[in-house]
C-alpha cells in the first residue's frame, strides 16, 4: 500500500506541471491588457506601463514567463497580482470560505442521496422509488443558475428560511447554497446507489444470507451496502475537486467570497498568477481526493489489495 500511495504521488507532479502550464497558456491567450485595464477611466503613463509590463514579465514569451513563474513557485513563491497583493494571502482569504461551502454540499449529498438511494433501492418499483427517479431526474435537468435563483427567491425571500446573501450568519449561511451546490450531486448519488443496491440484493451470497436466517437490516446493512457503495465513493471522491473548482455560479448568486468568485474575477482582469495558482490547488485536491477513494476500496472490499 505504501509503495502505492508513493507512486501516485510522484505521478501528480506531471499532472500539475500540465495542468498550471494549460491554464497559463489559456490566460496568456486571452485579448487585452491587464495593465492597461488597471487605470480604468484614467489611463496610466506609458512609463508606468513600461515599468508594470517589465515587473511581471509581460514582454517576455510564453515558455520564458511559465519557467520564472515554476522558478518561484518552487522557491513558495506564488507571485503576486497586478496590485501588489501575494497570492498566497489571496487563497488564505478565499479557499475557508469554498472549503466550507464544498463540505456543506457533501454532507447533503451523502446523508440525502445516500438514505434516498437505499430506500429507493430496498422498495424498487414503490412509490419511494418512483418519486426519488422523477424528483432526480427533474433535479438534474434544472440548470444550477436557475436552481440557485429559485430557490434564494423561494426559501430566502418568500419564506425567510436562510439568509440570501453573504456568511454573516456563519455555518447557517451555507446550508441553502450547500443545498444547491450539492442539489445535481445528491442526486445522482440516489440514482446510483439505487441501481447498486438493487443489483447486489439479486446477488448469490445476499440469497445465502437470507437462506441462513439473518435478519433483513443485517443483509443489506453488513453485507450489500457495503460492496454497492465501491461506485457511489468513485463518484463521491471525484465529485469533491469538481464542487470545489465548480461553485463559481452558487458564491456568485449568493455572494460568498470564495475561490468560486476569486477565479471569476482573476480571469475577468487576466490575474494570471491568481489563476494559475487557484487552479493548481484545485487539482491537487481533486488527485488527491481521487487517491483517497483507491484507499476506501481497499477498506470496503478486502478482495482489493495494492502492490
Amino acid at each position: 500500500m505504501g509503495r502505492y500511495v508513493a507512486r501516485r504521488l510522484l505521478l501528480t507532479i506531471p499532472v500539475l506541471i500540465g495542468a498550471s502550464f494549460l491554464i497559463f497558456a489559456l490566460v496568456y491567450a486571452l485579448p487585452g491588457d491587464p495593465i492597461r485595464a488597471l487605470g480604468g477611466d484614467r489611463p496610466l503613463s506609458p512609463a508606468v506601463v513600461a515599468q508594470l509590463r517589465d515587473e511581471f514579465n509581460l514582454n517576455d514569451p510564453l515558455v520564458i514567463q511559465y519557467v520564472k513563474y515554476v522558478g518561484d513557485l518552487l522557491q513558495g513563491d506564488l507571485g503576486t497580482d497586478f496590485r501588489g497583493r501575494p497570492v498566497s494571502e489571496t487563497i488564505a482569504r478565499v479557499l475557508p470560505v469554498t472549503i466550507r461551502l464544498a463540505l456543506v454540499a457533501i454532507a447533503f449529498e451523502v446523508l440525502i442521496g445516500l438514505v434516498a438511494g437505499v430506500l429507493a433501492g430496498i422498495r424498487r418499483n414503490s412509490f419511494f422509488d418512483n418519486l426519488v427517479l422523477v424528483s432526480s431526474t427533474l433535479v438534474v435537468s434544472i440548470p444550477i443558475l436557475v436552481l440557485a435563483f429559485v430557490s434564494q427567491f423561494l426559501f430566502g425571500l418568500k419564506l425567510g428560511w436562510f439568509p440570501i446573501a453573504g456568511t454573516q450568519e456563519g455555518l447557517y449561511s451555507y446550508l441553502l447554497p450547500g443545498l444547491v451546490l450539492a442539489s445535481g450531486s445528491l442526486a445522482y448519488v440516489a440514482r446510483l446507489t439505487r441501481t447498486s443496491l438493487a443489483e447486489n440484493l439479486r446477488a448469490d451470497y445476499v440469497r445465502t444470507a437470507r437462506a441462513k436466517g439473518l435478519p433483513g437490516h443485517t443483509v443489506v446493512i453488513r453485507h450489500t451496502l457495503r460492496n454497492s457503495l465501491i461506485p457511489v465513493i468513485t463518484f463521491i471522491g471525484a465529485d469533491i475537486g469538481t464542487l470545489m473548482g465548480g461553485a463559481i455560479v452558487t458564491e456568485s448568486v449568493f455572494n460568498l467570497p470564495g475561490i468560486g468568485r476569486e477565479v471569476y474575477n482573476a480571469v475577468r482582469a487576466q490575474e494570471g498568477a491568481v489563476v494559475v495558482g487557484i487552479v493548481t490547488l484545485l487539482v491537487f485536491f481533486y488527485i488527491f481526493f481521487n487517491l483517497v477513494v483507491d484507499v476506501l476500496y481497499a477498506v470496503l472490499d478486502p478482495r482489493i489489495r495494492y502492490d
